[in-house]
């Protein structure tokens, strides 16, 4: 019998009926209140007269008239430059002990973001609320006795002057709490290796001493993880090794177009959740199974804006236009694409964090992630978001019976006229590019207005490449790195995408 388990399912059983129901609204005017409160008194809080955005009638509207929206690279310049340099209490009081290293999706080099004190408490209480929704997934009682696998970034954080750095999942698992620690895989030793193809290969040569009962990381390097235990021990599925594995907490993407090979690895049906842990902060979890979509953390430490996902918003290199309009929590609609823009106790202040998301429960505000706004692909009006490529990413996959879960691509001029250039990671090597192209373009007509009105005009058709897996991981290892919080770029604008296609005939 499961006792410590049974113990655990019924304190977080507990919990849930003590509780009661969340006004996220409400809860977010507090947060932003508690936010100017405790930096009112840095330089960024005085330099934006905080005191007079908590003394108005409505505090959401006047911090949102005055005060801009901030990119990493005009916060990094204006202010977070000076944290850099040893300064303090700059846009959030106190000294500072870390730098989350986001290389995220786009471009080579790292973005430096502060991690406060109250930031890994708030990511920390976030992790807690997470647990407690697990009432909702009605898990056994054994579950809760069983390891974590976590496989983020290495825990051995570097040291710049007085700060460490590193990517978040690195400096969220070095400060798990101690109580965790028999849970937590691989352990203290494997997360500090650096070298992600050295960390995994230990982790295929300890598998068999651990009893896995969750997963949890980014979907692309989950599945090469399990594909390296399952090819170390000669395996036909992951649970012949881990037989009580039944939850991947999945995180960083959708899940959407990984579903099909993450299966392909599995010997039974697991519970897949979701969740959205960024570089800034941990934003939002899934907390019922009924639906894949995740509810926004209302109570935590992050106050939400929203602008309208339009053209007409977005500038070239990703940005938004200083004047587009933003709403609060009460406003926003279901279905409809925003920017997410965040105000956090990291001292991130109207922030375009560069996703895009929608609602699809305002009640109990829950969202999906919808892509990039760096990722849009509007080129001659075919206005298609990571969403709605994912969507016909899966429609190959059922309709022809593959797997495939990795793609990118771009719009690209051949001779004088545009098409859009796709690389598919697919199982089947073989097949014809040209079928899969036609599929391609009527899905994407049938389903989009936009796309559809756009190949009636400038946008001439639709081309694919076939590669292998390898080429995508390896050229996050060659421009990033592996592993992580590292994700593929879905859409790449021209001159990244000559890049690829060199490096794509290099590897071949």
């Amino acid at each position: 019998m499961a006792i410590i388990g049974n113990l655990i399912k019924g304190v977080i059983n507990l919990k849930g009926t003590l509780e009661s129901d969340p006004n996220p609204v409400e809860e977010q005017k507090s947060v932003l209140s508690d936010l100017l409160k405790k930096a009112k008194d840095t330089e960024f809080g005085k330099h934006y007269q905080f005191k007079n955005i908590l003394a108005s009638d409505n505090i959401q509207t006047t911090f949102s008239t005055s005060i801009p929206y901030h990119d990493y690279s005009k916060m990094n310049t204006d202010w977070w430059n000076r944290l850099h340099n040893g300064e303090s209490n700059i846009t959030w009081p106190g000294d500072l002990g870390y730098f989350a290293l986001s290389s995220g999706t786009t471009g080579k080099k790292s973005k430096r973001i502060p991690v406060t004190d109250d930031m890994i408490e708030v990511i920390r209480q976030a992790g807690i609320k997470q647990v407690f929704a697990l009432k909702n997934f009605d898990l056994p009682a054994d579950f809760f006795e069983k390891e974590i696998m976590m496989l983020g970034s290495s825990t051995d954080l570097n040291e710049n002057d007085q700060f460490l750095e590193g990517e978040i999942s690195g400096i969220s698992a070095s400060n798990i709490p101690s109580w965790f620690n028999g849970y937590y895989k691989p352990g203290e030793e494997i997360a500090k290796i650096d070298d992600w193809d050295k960390r995994v290969q230990r982790i295929a040569e300890r598998a068999k001493d651990w009893d896995i009962g969750a997963l949890s990381g980014i979907p692309s390097w989950i599945e090469l993880m399990l594909e390296k235990v399952i090819e170390h021990h000669n395996l036909d599925n992951i649970h012949q090794i881990w037989p009580n594995l039944q939850v991947f907490t999945s995180g960083g993407v959708a899940f959407g177009p990984y579903k099909k090979s993450f299966e392909a690895l599995m010997g039974k049906p697991v519970t897949i959740i979701d969740t959205y842990l960024a570089s800034e902060g941990f934003i939002a979890f899934q907390q019922r199974p009924e639906t894949s979509s995740m509810k926004l953390i209302t109570d935590n430490g992050i106050y939400f804006e929203f602008v309208p996902f339009k053209p007409e918003y977005i500038n070239q290199d990703g940005s938004i236009v200083a004047d587009a309009p933003a709403i609060t929590l009460a406003d926003v609609k279901p279905n409809q694409d925003y920017i997410l823009i965040i105000s956090t106790v990291s001292g991130a202040w109207r922030y375009l964090i560069g996703d895009t998301i929608e609602f699809t429960d305002i009640e109990n505000a829950e969202i999906k992630i919808t892509g990039r706004t760096k990722f849009f692909l509007n080129t001659v009006g075919s206005q298609l978001s990571v969403n709605k490529l994912d969507k016909a990413v899966q429609f190959l996959e059922e309709e022809l019976n593959l797997k495939i879960p990795e793609y990118t691509l771009s719009a690209k001029r051949y001779d004088d006229d545009f098409y859009h250039s796709w690389y598919l990671a697919c199982d089947k090597l073989n097949i014809d590019s040209k079928i899969l192209a036609e599929k391609l373009d009527k899905h994407l007509s049938d389903a989009n207005k936009n796309y559809k009105v756009a190949r009636s005009k400038a946008l001439k058709g639709v081309k694919v490449q076939i590669v292998s897996s390898d080429v995508f991981y390896e050229w996050s290892g060659a421009n990033k790195k592996k592993g992580g919080q590292v994700k593929m770029e879905r859409v790449m604008g021209e001159e990244k995408f000559e890049e690829w296609e060199q490096f794509v005939n290099n590897y071949s």
